[in-house]
């Protein structure tokens, strides 16, 4: 059976209650704008290269080739820099790049750093980058200091990864490894952690909302719903069920917002077709 993997993507109209045709239904996942909403990046499914582009899908410049496959990009707050992960060969760890939105040769943060490194997004002042990683030991939330490139682990963060630092640089969203059934959230005033909500399907994916009184991210790994919670009182409220909804992606699904904080979904539009062969000895 020969398939071929690809995606149309498409944002949830909440006033129309239905999914529509996105960003010319490209087959893109991991989709983040600019912090004035002027610029998007994306990463190309499923030959996974970063692109960059204007919010209405104009000026499209490819930012990164094969074999790096980019996972997760990030704008830093001024607009010059874009971070990312890559997984780039069989049995070498994930590792944080950045490249410059006009082009260039994307460069690694912290290559005499063990990896794995993954999940990489900004400070809310761009002066540090917070990324989960193993290192030397445990998996755990780690900060680096783009000035002095110090590397900290945020307290009691072992175990957790996929970290979201908010906007107004107050708090820390993560979800618990290896069950993915809880997200936390960390305080920066207290240095403490509280336990948002306890799930009984997985959790993944988590995004602030653009004003920062929600996180939104799905939940179930069928892609059951896509869920949000407001912070801080912890309520919890699906935005739309996905039940009935094919996606596909890198990791079998992909969830990410648009501007509005409406979400994008990648349809499954692949096909699979069954080849027969008849091989003849010469």
């Amino acid at each position: 059976m020969a398939g071929f993997a690809r995606g149309e993507l498409q944002q949830y109209d909440a006033r129309l209650r239905a999914f529509l045709s996105y960003f010319g239904g490209i087959s893109a996942q991991d989709m983040a704008f600019s912090k004035d909403g002027q610029w998007a990046v994306y990463v190309s499914f499923p030959e996974g290269t970063l692109w960059r582009s204007r919010a209405d899908g104009s000026d499209k410049l490819q930012l990164t080739f094969p074999p790096l496959y980019a996972v997760n990009p990030r704008w830093s707050p001024d607009g010059k820099q874009i971070a990312f992960f890559s997984m780039q060969l069989p049995g070498e760890a994930a590792e944080v790049y950045l490249v410059s939105p006009d082009g260039g040769r994307p460069q690694k943060v912290m290559p005499n750093v063990p990896g794995p490194q993954v999940d990489p997004n900004w400070s809310p002042d761009g002066s540090a980058l917070m990324f989960s990683g193993g290192g030397l030991g445990p998996t755990a939330i780690r900060i680096f200091n783009m000035s002095t490139h110090q590397i900290t682990t945020l307290p009691n963060s072992q175990g957790l990864f996929s970290p979201r630092w908010s906007a107004d640089g107050r708090y820390v969203v993560a979800i618990t490894s290896p069950d993915m059934k809880s997200l936390m959230l960390f305080n920066f005033e207290t240095g403490k952690w509280s336990l948002l909500f306890k799930a009984d399907a997985t959790v993944g994916q988590p995004l602030w909302s653009r004003d920062g009184r929600y996180v939104y991210y799905f939940l179930g790994y069928g892609a059951a719903a896509v869920m949000r919670v407001a912070i801080p009182s912890a309520k919890v409220e699906e935005v739309v069920s996905l039940t009935s909804f094919h996606s596909t992606g890198h990791w079998g699904l992909y969830f990410g917002l648009a501007p509005d904080d409406s979400p994008l979904v990648l349809k499954d539009t692949g096909t699979q077709d069954i080849v027969s062969l008849d091989f003849h000895e010469p």
